[in-house]
């Protein structure tokens, strides 16, 4: 079963291309092409280059955030274009949880904090469980300090993992703390890959219609919007897809 994996969540897009053996191919860009330019080509040479016709593809899993508006709003829209060109199931997994799946061998309470920009962090908790990790709280957006406070309430030695943790390294508790390396700040289309599959396997996809990104705040233009008096009316904001709710469990066996 070889599955089509696109993160574009964050300011580093990736796409890979696996099956339970492995991955077949794997391609990321950090700085650039924007995510537009980037994941149609992407996905095509690595495609071309691993001799993997887009026609054997089993199914499509995209990033679905927190995360950048515009790249989570790309990713899902090209996931939704190649499943429903090919006639294939589509699999959404939380970006976050890409993260905190990355360091699941740790015992430490995890927390995954991607930037948000605008001074604030997206990050949930999660904690190690057999074959994945556990989240145990919602996805939020919350300035450094706050977090920080959070860590300290919490006390216990804790793993931080994601861009927000590196870039708001100094206002957060270094006190029985440890922080994943640069490697491992962005959510990867490997690990969404290797996460998504089970899923498949046990057709537990997602309708293709309901597909949303994650949103825990409002875009810029929302606010720009809502300062001149326009009020706008998304239902969908509050969306996030039912199998992530807290508590979930997050890898082999689990639910995304």
């Amino acid at each position: 079963m070889l599955i089509l994996g696109i993160e574009s969540s964050t300011e580093v897009s990736s796409v890979a291309i696996g099956s339970e053996r492995g991955i077949v191919a794997s391609m990321s860009l950090s700085r650039g092409k924007g995510h537009a330019e980037f994941l149609a080509p992407a996905i095509r040479h690595i495609s071309e280059q691993a001799g993997v016709s887009m026609r054997s593809l089993a199914g499509v899993a995209v990033g679905l955030g927190p995360g950048l508006f515009t790249g989570m709003r790309v990713g899902v829209a090209t996931a939704k274009t190649i499943a429903q060109a090919l006639r294939i199931p589509v699999v959404g997994m939380p970006s976050l949880d890409l993260l905190a799946y990355g360091v699941r061998y740790t015992p430490r309470l995890i927390c995954a904090a991607a930037d948000a920009r605008r001074g604030e962090v997206f990050c949930a908790f999660y904690r190690q469980v057999p074959g994945g990790v556990q989240r145990l709280s919602d996805y939020v957006a919350w300035p450094p300090d706050r977090l920080a406070g959070e860590i300290q309430g919490r006390s216990e030695e804790t793993l931080f993992v994601g861009s927000g943790a590196l870039v708001y390294r100094d206002r957060l508790p270094h006190a029985r703390a440890e922080f994943a390396s640069f490697a491992q700040a962005y959510p990867s289309a490997v690990s969404l890959v290797e996460l998504a599959l089970p899923r498949f396997v046990r057709e537990d996809t997602d309708p293709l219609l309901e597909l949303e990104p994650v949103y825990v705040r409002k875009t810029d233009a929302e606010i720009a919007w809502e300062r001149r008096g326009v009020v706008i009316l998304r239902p969908d904001r509050v969306k996030i897809p039912k199998r992530k709710e807290k508590g979930t469990d997050v890898g082999e066996g689990g639910e995304g």
